[in-house]
C-alpha cells in the first residue's frame, strides 16, 4: 500500500502521475503498510457489486504518521469513528469470476483495514 509523493512533500493515495495539490510529478512513494490510521468515517453497503462481499463495510482513514487519507474495506463490521486500524493484505478483495470483465485483466489483491486491539 503505497502513497505517491511529489517534490513538495504532498502525499496522495492512490498515487497519481501529478500531485493533486500542486501539479508537480509524483516521482517518489511512501510505504503505508506498516503504519496505523484513525477511522474518520465509515459506511456499510448492503447492495454490493458482483463478487463483493455483502455486507461490505468501508472506511475512510487518516494515517497517523503521514498526511494522507485512504478509502478501503474494513475487515469487520464492528468499526467506529476514532478507531485505530492498520492495513492488512488480502489476496482477493472481490471474487475474480463474478464481474463482467475478463478475470485475467484485473488485479484482485489489495488491502483492508483491521482494528488494532
Amino acid at each position: 500500500m503505497e502513497a505517491g509523493e511529489c517534490p513538495n512533500g504532498h502525499l496522495s493515495y492512490p498515487p497519481h502521475p501529478r500531485c493533486p495539490e500542486c501539479g508537480e510529478p509524483q516521482s517518489e512513494s511512501v510505504d503505508l503498510t506498516d503504519g496505523t490510521a484513525t477511522v474518520v468515517t465509515w459506511t456499510t453497503s448492503y447492495a454490493t457489486p458482483p463478487g463483493v462481499r455483502e455486507p461490505n463495510t468501508m472506511a475512510i482513514v487518516a494515517f497517523d504518521d503521514h498526511d494522507v487519507r485512504a478509502l478501503g474495506q474494513a475487515t469487520t463490521d464492528d468499526i467506529e469513528v476514532g478507531d485505530t486500524v492498520r492495513p492488512v493484505y488480502v489476496n482477493e478483495v472481490r471474487e475474480p469470476g463474478a464481474g463482467i470483465r475478463e478475470p485475467d485483466s484485473q488485479e484482485w489483491d489489495g488491502y483492508r483495514f483491521e482494528p488494532v486491539k
